[in-house]
C-alpha cells in the first residue's frame, strides 16, 4: 500500500492506495469516529463490494442506500432520497458517510455530507479508475441540472480516500478507458514522462496489469493533490485540471448525460483542446495525433458525436463554471506537459474548431 496525502492544513487527509484494501477493517476503523455509519453505493457496485465493505463495519450501526446506476441520476432528486434516508434512520451529525462506488455516488454522497446537519464526516471509497484517479480527491461534490454538469454543489473534503485497485477487475472495458482519459489528462498538464509512459504501457493498463493500475493510480492521485494543495477552491491552477472538460461538458449535456461516458466526452474534448492549442500555433501537429494515437489506442472517442452542432456545443459551453464576465475560459496546451488557461482566444477559431470537429 501507498499512501499519499493531499496537505489542507486541518483540513489534511490521506489516499490509501494498494490491492485489498476494502478488507483493512482496521485501518477503516481508523477513520470512524462513532458508532453511526451511512454506505451509499449503487446498484451495480453493491452486489461486488458491499458484503465485503460491510464486514469491515461490524459493531457499527451501518444504514445503506443503493442508488440507481448512471450519470442520468447523478440530480436533485436523486440527492433527495438520499436525505429521506438519512432523516428517516435519524442519522445524527455524528455519523460517517461511507461512498462506495464511482464518481456519481463520490459526488452525491459527498454532497449529502457537506449538506446534511450542516456537515458530516465522509470517506470515499472509489471502485472506478475515473473516481480514483480524480472525482474521490479534492473534494469536488455536485449533482448535474438539465442545464449544466456539475453547476449544484460544494467543495467538501473527505476524511480519506480508499482506492483498492483490486476493484478495477471488475470494471467494464469501457469503463475503464473512460478512466484511462483522466490518467492521459494529467500527462498532458503536469508531466510530459508521465505521458511518454502511457505511450509505452497502455497495453498493460488495458490488460489490468496490477502494477501498471498501481502506478498510474499513485501518479494521478500525486499529481491531483499537489494541485488542491495550492489551489482548494479552484481559484487558479487547479482550473488547469479542467482540460477538455468544457469541450466533454458541453458533449454529455447535449446528447443527454449518461448517452456518453464522463471519460469518452472528456477524451474528445482534449482532442479538440489539442485541435484548438495547434491553431494558436503552441503544439505541432506532430504532438496532436500523439494524443489522438494514445486515446485512441485506450479504447475512446476522439471526435464529438454527429449529432452535436456548433451552436449546441457553444450553448452548453457558456453554462460553464470557468466562464468569467460571460467569457468562456478554456484550458489549453503550450506543449505536452503544460497547460494554460485562455480567455483571450478569436472566437472566430473557436467556431472553426467546434466546426471542424462536428
Amino acid at each position: 500500500m501507498v499512501v499519499l496525502n493531499v496537505d489542507l492544513g486541518e483540513h489534511s487527509y490521506p489516499i490509501h492506495v494498494g490491492g485489498g484494501l476494502l478488507r483493512e477493517a482496521e485501518l477503516l476503523g481508523s477513520h470512524i469516529t462513532s458508532s453511526e455509519v451511512m454506505v451509499v453505493t449503487n446498484e451495480t457496485v453493491a452486489p461486488l463490494y458491499l458484503d465485503t465493505l460491510l464486514g469491515c463495519l461490524s459493531g457499527y450501526q451501518v444504514t445503506c442506500q443503493a442508488l440507481p446506476d448512471g450519470e442520468q441520476y447523478k440530480s436533485l432528486e436523486t440527492l433527495a432520497g438520499l436525505f429521506d434516508t438519512l432523516l428517516a434512520a435519524t442519522c445524527s451529525r455524528d455519523t460517517t458517510l461511507i461512498a462506495l462506488g464511482g464518481g456519481v455516488v463520490g459526488d452525491i454522497a459527498g454532497f449529502a455530507a457537506a449538506c446534511y446537519q450542516r456537515g458530516i464526516r465522509f470517506i470515499q471509497v472509489p471502485t472506478t479508475l475515473l473516481a480514483q484517479v480524480d472525482s474521490a480527491v479534492g473534494g469536488k461534490t455536485a449533482v448535474n441540472h438539465p442545464l449544466g454538469k456539475n453547476m449544484i454543489g460544494a467543495f467538501y473534503q473527505p476524511a480519506c480516500v480508499f482506492a483498492d485497485t483490486d476493484t478495477l477487475l471488475t470494471l467494464a472495458p469501457r469503463q475503464l478507458a473512460a478512466g484511462i482519459a483522466e490518467v492521459v489528462k494529467y500527462g498532458l498538464i503536469r508531466d510530459s514522462s508521465f505521458f511518454k509512459w502511457l505511450e509505452d504501457h497502455m497495453t498493460r493498463l488495458l490488460a489490468r496489469d496490477q502494477d501498471a493500475l498501481q502506478h498510474a493510480v499513485i501518479e494521478s492521485c500525486r499529481h491531483k493533490a499537489a494541485v488542491v494543495a495550492v489551489d482548494e477552491k479552484e481559484t487558479g491552477e487547479r482550473a488547469l485540471l479542467n482540460l477538455g472538460h468544457t469541450f466533454g461538458h458541453a458533449i454529455e449535456a447535449a446528447l443527454g448525460y449518461g448517452v456518453w461516458l464522463h471519460g469518452e466526452a472528456v477524451a474528445t474534448g482534449m482532442v479538440m483542446a489539442a485541435t484548438m492549442s495547434q491553431r494558436l500555433g503552441w503544439l505541432d501537429a506532430v504532438d496532436v495525433q500523439r494524443i489522438r494515437d494514445l486515446l485512441t489506442t485506450a479504447g475512446l472517442p476522439v471526435d464529438p458525436p454527429a449529432a452535436l452542432t456548433v451552436a449546441n456545443c457553444l450553448e452548453h459551453m457558456a453554462v460553464d463554471k470557468k466562464v468569467t464576465a460571460g467569457r468562456v475560459r478554456l484550458v489549453l496546451l503550450e506543449e505536452i506537459g503544460q497547460a494554460r488557461l485562455v480567455s483571450d482566444y478569436p472566437d472566430a477559431l473557436l467556431h472553426e474548431v467546434l466546426a471542424g470537429s462536428t
